[in-house]
Order: C-alpha cells, then structure tokens, then sequence
C-alpha cells in the first residue's frame, strides 16, 4: 500500500510528464534547451520578487518567467546580439540578481535546497491541483499552436508566406515553456526542470516516425521516469528529483545501443 504523499508524488510527477513530453518535443526541435535554463534561473528572481511583495511564490516566479520571455523577444527583434550571447546575460543576470536580493532578506526562511532541486514529496492536494489544471490548459494552448508552431520549426518563411504568424506562435510557445517550468520547479527543481523537458524528447527522436509519434513516445519516456526514478528513490534512499532525471537518463542512454528501424 502506497503512503499518500508517495501517491501524490506519482500523480504529480505524471501530470508533469504529459506536458513536458510534447512540449520538449519542440525544445529539442527549435534548440530551446538553454531558452529553458534561463527561465528555470530566473525563478530565484522570482522568489525574491514575491517575497518582497508579499505575493504567493508561484505567482511571482510566474510573473518573473513571463517578462524573461518578453526581454528576449524584444531584444532578439531590436539588438544585434547573438540569440546565445542574449540569453547568457537573462540567464546568469536574473540568477545573480535574485541571490543577492535574497541576501537582503535574511529574517525570511528560504528552501533553496527544495528550489533547487525540487521537493515532489512535499506535494499537497492544491499543488496537484495546479499541476494538472495547468497542464490540461498549457496541453490545450500547445494543440491550439501545434500546426503553424511546427510549421515554423520546419522553415520560418514558409510559415510567414502561410499567414501562420510565425513571431506571435514563438513568443505564445515561449509563454507555455514558461509556465511549465513555473509550475514544475516545485517537482523536480530549478536545476532539473530543463532535463525533464529534453532528455524525453532527445531518447525518442531517432525513433519516431512523425512529430505526432514522437510527442506520445517522449511522454511516455517522461512517465515511466516519474514511476522509475520514484521506486528507485524509495528503494535506494536517493532524492527524489534527481533519481527521476537519473532515470531519464538511463533510458536515453540504453537507446544509443539500439539502432533505429528505418522501415
């Protein structure tokens, strides 16, 4: 018999995986992966941002992901930097940033290790909640983007010349990622979220016939590193974030042994 907080952890844990299945789908295709980083880093400015409001924390990691996303559409269409060299700066900033507005806080108790590496064990009935009305909305708005989003990743001109208004699908897909992530730094924590989103995504590619197949295979890969990596931090004593991850990992690893049907 499983304990209520190691239910909810699964529950938790696969409601994650059903988004950040598809949604890695994408990051994988478009070369997201550091795009995910910075907003996972900005979180910590996010912490400070609601601590100094007085404001819940997911709202003011929320509202910190969304204007890392806005600077960068803006600055990508008006500077002359490298997409990189743009999100370096987002990414290590917003981290400095917070850590030393947090230093100014030194009354308010802060779990950095929980932050940092997530806490799906300490998943409550409301975060369930949030996970998987969140994910039902963020899997609603990536249907709704799907066709010219991919349509984009494939070339951005054709897209254009389709009147699929390929600017306002990136920067709509690039809210959704960061809402995932909002809502997923609880789980698996601000240093992981990002693996949960790629490595999915990167130990189905080569074996997935169409982005469709993909999508389904990447989410399941995602589901069984939640129930994997959960048993195993059960049996062995091991965080639970990290042990989930690990175990994406050891599938992505297994599959570089096998070779693709081409059929």
């Amino acid at each position: 018999m499983l304990d209520d907080f190691f239910s909810r952890a699964l529950i938790a844990g696969i409601g994650l995986a059903l988004v950040t299945g598809p949604a890695g789908c994408f990051v994988v295709w478009r070369r997201l992966a550091y795009f995910g980083e910075t907003i996972a880093h900005s979180a910590l400015l996010g912490v400070a941002l609601a601590i100094l409001l007085d404001i819940d924390l997911l709202f003011g990691i929320f509202a910190c992901a969304f204007a890392v996303v806005l600077l960068m559409y803006h600055l990508e269409r008006r500077d002359t930097l490298p997409a990189d060299t743009i999100l370096g700066l987002l990414c290590h900033g917003s981290l400095a940033v917070g850590l030393v507005m947090l230093a100014f806080f030194p009354n308010v108790r802060i779990n950095l290790h929980g932050l940092l590496f997530g806490d799906i064990l300490g998943v409550s009935p409301v975060d369930l909640l949030v996970v998987w009305v969140g994910g039902a909305v963020a899997l609603g708005v990536l249907w709704w983007i799907w066709r010219p989003l991919l349509a984009a990743t494939v070339n951005v001109d054709l897209a254009a010349v389709a009147g699929m208004r390929p600017d306002r699908t990136r920067l709509v897909f690039g809210f959704l990622v960061a809402a995932v992530i909002a809502v997923a730094i609880k789980i698996v924590g601000v240093l992981l979220i990002v693996a949960m989103l790629v490595i999915p995504a990167a130990t189905v590619r080569r074996f997935s016939a169409s982005p469709e197949k993909m999508a389904v295979a990447a989410t399941a890969v995602g589901v069984a590193s939640v129930v994997g990596g959960l048993f195993a931090s059960a049996e062995f004593d091991t965080p639970s974030g990290p042990s989930i991850v690990v175990a994406a990992l050891a599938m992505f690893s297994v599959t570089r042994f096998v070779r693709p049907n081409r059929a």
